[in-house]
């Protein structure tokens, strides 16, 4: 893909979590003229927090409104576990977002995974695909689901949904949803969007706040390292961007402090050139 991705940087999370409302509104809008929908992925993590932080904010304009009744939200990855279960991401977004989101900005369609298959998990991966394949036409005609957004976390290994550094599921090409049993981050059993949808999607939205995400970020951008999120940086090119509030202090390939420069309405930006 072409382009190189961006990196927009925060003092605060305040003032990253107004600017990801900023993005997300125009990836709703953008969705909205392509098929009066809008079709966005969420992963869990500290995610929901900050993504109820920027959505559940009082609109500042006409030009600064969500229209939830047009959303369709689905899981970029899951827990093989009840939805009332502390570990389910369903869970923590309905707790952060979902039961919060006020009644005149309307109510979006939301796709949890099929309880009835917790103990299957190559089942859940299979009955969560066919709910994309209803939700996105036919196998036979589109060889990839194309999300509007997919939001996403970064772990402190570089992982992102249910992803994991040097897992066979990197390599996945034929699946949309794919099953995992030995998940290294507890709990074992999960769903993931496979690598190429994530990198399929018409843009993708990674949101890394708090300490400790320095020296993963310094990895991820270096490029070449074969990290989960440096194959989504890789794969979507300039349509992937992230949100943080440290990478002011991030280091680039020759460990040189990264200089960022003002962009996105007073965040700090930089296109990065994966090392090269």
């Amino acid at each position: 893909m072409g382009g190189h991705p961006h990196l927009f940087a925060f003092p605060s999370v305040d003032e990253l979590a107004a600017k990801l409302r900023t993005y997300v509104i125009n990836c709703q809008n953008a969705g909205f003229q392509r098929h009066s929908s809008f079709k966005v992925a969420v992963s869990g993590g500290s995610l929901p927090k900050t993504l109820a932080q920027a959505l559940l904010a009082k609109s500042t304009g006409p030009d600064d409104v969500l229209d939830f009744s047009k959303w369709e939200i689905f899981f970029a990855d899951e827990r093989a576990v009840p939805l009332d279960h502390e570990d389910s991401n369903y869970k923590l977004l309905k707790d952060e977002l979902l039961d919060k989101i006020p009644s005149e900005l309307g109510k979006p369609i939301v796709h949890p995974i099929d309880v009835a298959h917790l103990d299957d998990v190559q089942e859940l991966a299979d009955q969560y695909e066919q709910l994309l394949v209803r939700s996105f036409a036919s196998r036979d005609s589109v060889k990839l689901p194309i999300f509007d957004l997919i939001l996403l976390g970064c772990g402190p290994d570089g992982h992102t949904c249910s992803l994991f550094p040097g897992h066979k599921l990197l390599r996945e090409t034929e699946a949309w949803v794919a099953p995992i049993e030995d998940s290294p981050k507890p709990p074992s059993k999960r769903i993931t969007l496979s690598l190429p949808v994530v990198v399929h999607a018409v843009k993708v939205a990674f949101v890394a706040t708090g300490g400790g995400k320095k020296d993963v970020l310094k990895e991820i951008f270096e490029g070449g390292t074969g990290l989960p999120c440096t194959l989504v940086n890789e794969g979507a090119g300039e349509r992937a961007s992230w949100f943080t509030d440290n990478a002011g202090r991030a280091m680039d390939s020759s460990g040189n402090e990264i200089t960022i420069v003002p962009g996105l309405g007073g965040g700090n930006q930089r296109k990065f050139d994966g090392g090269s």
